[in-house]
């Protein structure tokens, strides 16, 4: 399927660049209906890229790129269950999450982030799969699962592990205060930083740029440059889960789904 629109995301591929577009209000953040239309995704991304080299994600949420997991929709249904199976509901969520995000992470073609606004938790962990992060000077970065009694569940840690010194990997995880893209770049996390509303743009031109070179050779140098770190991963979901049970995350989630702010996951 060369080009799909759903009700959180769309597709499509021309010029041999696969744009996929995230779009749900408020801020595009990952419950299950958009994990759903990204295992589609995925599950297509094999027939994708046999005409593509590049990809393309990016938001046409104006608040940003995306705000990270659907913190209510998690709380809700979790309350829902009876206590016994709540946690086994929670990891199977993350695994699921997390095939979508090494499948990425691992795909063949060169994967771009284009990033505007927010661009927290789960979405900066989407962002993390991708080779680069192009974002427009008014992005923000940061992980704010601290302030609910979690760490990053969506693979985040060991990809930040991966491509990033421990100082900012430390600072990023353990204040909970988010970055800027100018500081972003100067870390080594973003490799392009541009004026506002100019992040798509450049994604674009960058992918065009890509399409001059041999796929296979940059597919054989991704595989080098970017192993996917999987028992790390595996053994964040473990950690994820064994926090998710704690007195204090539930008091920290209930607080947050009855938040009255707009935008509850900004600073």
């Amino acid at each position: 399927m060369k080009n799909f629109s759903g009700k959180t995301l769309s597709w499509k591929l021309s010029d041999g660049t696969i744009k996929l577009v995230l779009d749900r209000a408020p801020c595009n953040e990952i419950g299950s209906a958009t994990l759903g239309e990204l295992e589609q995704f995925v599950a297509a991304l094999g027939s994708l890229e046999k005409d593509a080299h590049a990809l393309i994600i990016s938001s046409d949420r104006k608040e940003g790129f995306c705000a990270g997991a659907d913190l209510r929709e998690l709380y809700t249904r979790s309350q829902a269950m009876p206590s016994a199976k709540r946690l086994a509901a929670v990891r199977e969520f993350l695994e699921r999450i997390h095939r979508v995000m090494n499948a990425i992470d691992a795909a063949p073609l060169t994967t771009i982030a284009a990033v505007h606004g927010v661009t927290f938790g789960g979405g900066f962990e989407l962002a993390l799969t991708c080779d680069l992060i192009v974002a427009d000077k008014m992005a923000r970065f940061c992980f704010p699962e601290l302030r609910l009694g979690l760490i990053p569940g969506f693979g985040g840690i060991p990809r930040l592990k991966r491509d990033l010194g421990n100082a900012v990997v430390r600072d990023l995880l353990l204040t909970g205060r988010s970055i800027n893209a100018a500081k972003a770049q100067s870390v080594g996390l973003v490799s392009q930083v541009t004026a506002e509303g100019d992040a798509l743009r450049v994604a674009r031109a960058t992918a065009a740029q890509l399409n001059k070179f041999d796929r296979d050779t940059a597919a054989a140098a991704k595989q080098f440059i970017k192993p996917v770190p999987h028992e790390e991963l595996r053994r964040e979901i473990d950690i994820f889960c064994d926090l998710f049970t704690r007195p204090a995350v539930e008091a920290g989630l209930r607080k947050f789904v009855e938040s009255t702010d707009a935008l509850p996951y900004l600073p």
